[in-house]
């Protein structure tokens, strides 16, 4: 049973300054109440809206008038009807666009992007608008079809193919980033076949169709001789050694991420046990949130004493991130401090022969890798990581080392 009611309504609370009233779309919702009023083009004095829409039979003046009027109704009640339940979100997205936004490529872009962005998903809403930005350059300066009028129906796997080639071979894009601006595109596709905004028929990608490139992941993680030596290591200044710091307290605790450590609070710790939920995984995964805990140790320990805010409750344990900052401000702030240690850290291990691509993503890496070199089971690293499954803990193991191998190799015939 529905539960909203739909009628053209004249608003004669407030006259204009032509001393008519503007008529407006009523949408009443009973559980629970709730009323929303939509503007109309329509506008008139009280008299002639009654003589328009409050009579069984309107003149002949008026009934092209009362007919726009009933087609409006009618669409609003049309597009009600298709949603279950009703909501009111939904119901203004349909009603106040136009017919030809449904399959407008720009249009699917940009509800996907202000959904994340209302979401605080600021990193996410980002690759979309990269993605975004790069079809742009190739519908207008390769294809010669300006953005605006890019429908769905213009995506075929032969343009994701020479959108592919131009990326990777003209604008000379990485694998990696064509393959996450076309997921993106891909998600588009699927949302708008969710929302029956698109038939099937017309889905780009799949087998015997278009195929979403895949990118072999290069292995970021550093030995275990090279985590010695870059341990050791005495940094020239104070920028290095504070980008050491937090380098090796992201790698001893599980490999936590930079934007977990900034909004991490004292009352996430419990004696020498630290329990958190990752900022990822409280947007993507709210029906089954499971926490992830690591424990303390005495490198972890000195680097909160070293950095680390006065101890209460309430307060971030780094200077990272403040009370009060937006969605946006706190990413600008761990972009920063992100930028921050990988400009300090690259220098340190570039002047003493170490891997010169190091970044903060290395040293979760290099937790995993080394975890599992030195005996842990893969299910264990991944909870460590927070992980949803083991497929993507593989990913950051780095495989094992020769000495591993040669002591296997050594034992593989010792039966004693």
């Amino acid at each position: 049973m529905k539960n909203y009611f739909i009628s053209i309504y004249l608003d004669a609370r407030r006259t204009k300054s032509n001393g008519k009233y503007p008529v407006k779309l009523r949408v009443y919702i009973s559980h629970p109440k709730e009323q929303k009023l939509y503007p109309t083009e329509f506008e008139f004095n009280i008299e002639t809206f009654d003589s328009i829409w409050n009579t069984a039979k309107p003149r002949r003046q008026y009934q092209e008038t009362r007919n726009k009027l009933k087609i409006l109704e009618l669409k609003a009640i049309e597009i009600a009807d298709k949603l279950n339940p009703f909501n009111f979100e939904d119901f203004e997205k349909n009603l106040l666009r136009k017919v030809s936004d449904r399959t407008k490529l720009n249009y699917q872009y940009e509800i996907k992007i202000e959904e994340l962005e209302k979401q605080n998903q600021i990193a996410t809403a980002s690759n979309y608008k990269l993605s975004q930005k790069s079809i742009i350059d190739f519908s207008e300066k390769v294809k010669a079809k300006k953005y605006a009028n890019l429908t769905l129906y213009d995506i075929t796997p032969r343009w994701l193919d020479e959108y592919e080639y131009y990326m990777l071979n003209q604008k000379e894009r990485s694998s990696t980033t064509v393959s996450m601006y076309i997921r993106a595109l891909r998600t588009i596709f699927n949302r708008a076949i969710e929302d029956n905004e698109l038939d099937r028929k017309y889905y780009p990608f799949g087998i015997r169709k278009y195929q979403v490139p895949s990118s072999t992941k290069v292995k970021k993680a550093l030995t275990k001789d090279q985590l010695k030596k870059l341990y050791e290591l005495i940094p020239k200044n104070e920028f290095e050694e504070k980008a050491k710091d937090f380098w090796f307290l992201s790698y001893a605790c599980n490999g936590i991420n930079i934007n977990d450590i900034a909004l991490l609070k004292f009352k996430n710790i419990d004696t020498d046990k630290v329990s958190f939920y990752r900022a990822k995984t409280n947007r993507t995964s709210k029906a089954n949130l499971k926490p992830i805990s690591f424990f303390l140790n005495e490198f972890s320990n000195s680097i909160i004493e070293k950095y680390g805010n006065e101890k209460n409750t309430e307060n971030y344990i780094f200077n990272i991130i403040s009370e009060g900052d937006s969605a946006q401000e706190q990413k600008r702030k761990v972009q920063n401090f992100t930028r921050y240690i990988n400009q300090h850290i690259k220098k340190l291990c570039k002047d003493n022969d170490l891997p010169e691509d190091i970044s903060t993503y290395w040293a979760r890496h290099s937790f995993a890798t080394n975890s599992i070199r030195n005996g842990a089971s893969m299910e264990f690293v991944s909870e460590s990581l927070g992980h949803s499954g083991l497929s993507i803990t593989k990913e950051y193991f780095a495989g094992f080392d020769n000495d591993t191998k040669k002591k296997f190799s050594d034992s593989i015939m010792d039966f004693g």
